[in-house]
């Protein structure tokens, strides 16, 4: 298991983003060399948590809970397939490609060393949103894409320090419950009567996603409501 690229994104302008400003920085592309990793700080304040990287809408990117994004060179793979197009590292906007993790069965809460100091823990996965969709370029994009299950993870930063292309990725941590990255992002998007089952992973879960789990049990108990739950990252 390992690092194939470590990938930062500059801000640029672009017509499918509603940020403010009209920029983005999802246009992610591999660099060479170590990249600082720590904690932005929260939500609406702190960014990226990868030096170099740009989060341009603060509203719904960025902060201490979804610091760092990863995706399986996997399912890239399986993507160019379905896309019939090549995707490099970094299409998806993730700042970490792997390759050999199973970040669509890791566990929340499970922490990763990455290298020699870095240690980041699964939050929740990502939820697609207009500036993703404008990005790839595909109709019905944001359908298509939940309707996978694949939605890569979002990682908080644990223990900061530098990490580069080709460093190796340990599971540290693996916790003793059964809520997976696919199945808290099923439940915060297509399968909500899960909310009451992702709980059982407590605290570790992305801030935003424990309250509104927490929300619909208070509402619904285990009962399905209406409607899907916007998750972290929708815009």
């Amino acid at each position: 298991m390992k690092l194939l690229t470590v990938n930062v994104g500059r801000p640029k302008t672009a017509d499918y983003t509603d940020a403010p400003g009209g920029m983005t920085g999802i246009d992610k592309r591999p660099v060479e060399g170590p990249v600082r990793v720590t904690d932005p700080g929260p939500k609406g304040q702190g960014g990226s948590g990868l030096s170099g990287d740009a989060v341009c809408d603060l509203r719904h990117h960025g902060g201490s809970d979804q610091a760092v994004y990863a995706f399986a060179r996997e399912d890239l793979d399986a993507w160019e397939g379905e896309l019939g197009r090549p995707l490099s590292n970094g299409t998806f906007g993730e700042n970490l490609t792997t390759i050999g993790v199973d970040v669509t069965g890791a566990r929340i809460g499970e922490r990763w060393r990455i290298g020699d100091a870095v240690v980041l823990e699964v939050t929740s996965g990502r939820v697609p949103c207009r500036t993703f969709a404008g990005r790839l370029g595909e109709k019905g994009w944001v359908r298509r894409f939940t309707q996978s299950g694949v939605s890569g993870a979002y990682l908080r930063v644990i223990e900061p320090g530098e990490i580069r292309a080709g460093d190796p990725v340990e599971v540290v941590h693996r916790p003793e419950h059964e809520v997976t990255v696919e199945m808290a992002f099923r439940a915060e998007t297509t399968e909500r009567h899960l909310l009451p089952l992702v709980l059982e992973a407590g605290d570790a879960l992305h801030s935003e996603l424990l309250r509104n789990a927490r929300a619909y049990v208070a509402k619904y108990g285990t009962a399905a409501g209406p409607g899907p739950v916007p998750g972290p990252g929708a815009a």
